[in-house]
């Protein structure tokens, strides 16, 4: 049976509309919500459907103001000149910026404000890895929002922003992400929970979700004037279905 990395060897080279995917303008920034498998920068492969490339189709001034990983969706913000992106790279790196992802778990889980503080490196294979005596000062907090019969819709908002910092530090509760296969995930099959379900015999069974089930939710800082930025992108087609399917086939019992 292939991997849900398998799958998306071609899922992130799909063309989109960078002007279709804007949930936020002003005269300082653009925030899309991102597709996942669209990569935030260059490829080194060279193939040609970054959002920054795409974003300079659209505005030749436009600059990313931070990145999300590949196959993670939802908010990403862009600059429209130097003054705004000096503004977002302070507040960035001051932590002034107030992000929020959507996660759904494998497994059942009820936090409230659980504080996720282990310290992490970037190993030479490109992974994340916990490391207490090397790694950088890294902490997330962790909101349990909707429970299923198997797993969790989780709120987490991290307070500094390593490389794969949300899906290592769920993964060290046990709580890793739904077909996050390198941080220990299951990939979630329908057949698993409907009844009755049968599957096409000459087709293999496709997953619920075909990348790993994380989503930047919204993202909040202030604008040069000071006022409050609050963005949200809510969630594409595969996230949704995902959840809708879980509330169908997959009823949490006992919460």
């Amino acid at each position: 049976m292939r991997s849900v990395s398998d799958r998306t060897v071609h899922y992130g080279v799909r063309k989109f509309n960078f002007k279709d995917q804007i949930v936020f303008e002003n005269d300082n920034y653009i925030a899309i919500s991102k597709p996942a498998g669209v990569s935030s920068l260059h490829e080194r492969l060279g193939l040609a459907n970054s959002v920054i490339e795409q974003a300079k189709k659209y505005d030749q001034n436009l600059q990313l103001c931070h990145r999300l990983d590949k196959e993670t969706s939802g908010v990403l913000l862009l600059s429209k000149h130097t003054k705004a992106y000096a503004n977002a790279a302070v507040a960035f790196e001051k932590r002034q910026v107030t992000k929020v992802y959507h996660a759904i778990s494998d497994g059942l889980h009820s936090v409230t404000d659980m504080v996720i503080d282990l310290p992490l490196i970037t190993t030479r294979s490109g992974r994340s890895a916990i490391n207490k005596q090397k790694g950088k000062p890294s902490k997330t907090v962790v909101n349990s929002i909707e429970h299923f019969g198997h797993f969790t819709l989780m709120e987490c908002r991290p307070e500094s922003g390593r490389q794969h910092q949300i899906r290592i530090h769920l993964a060290s509760q046990n709580a890793s992400i739904a077909a996050d296969e390198v941080y220990g995930g299951k990939i979630p099959f329908l057949s698993r929970f409907k009844r009755g379900f049968t599957s096409n015999k000459r087709e293999e069974e496709r997953p619920m979700i075909e990348r790993f089930a994380l989503h930047a939710y919204s993202l909040a800082l202030q604008d040069i004037d000071g006022t409050l930025l609050e963005i949200v992108a809510d969630y594409p087609k595969d996230f949704g279905v995902f959840i809708k399917l879980l509330r169908k086939y997959d009823k949490a019992s006992g919460f």
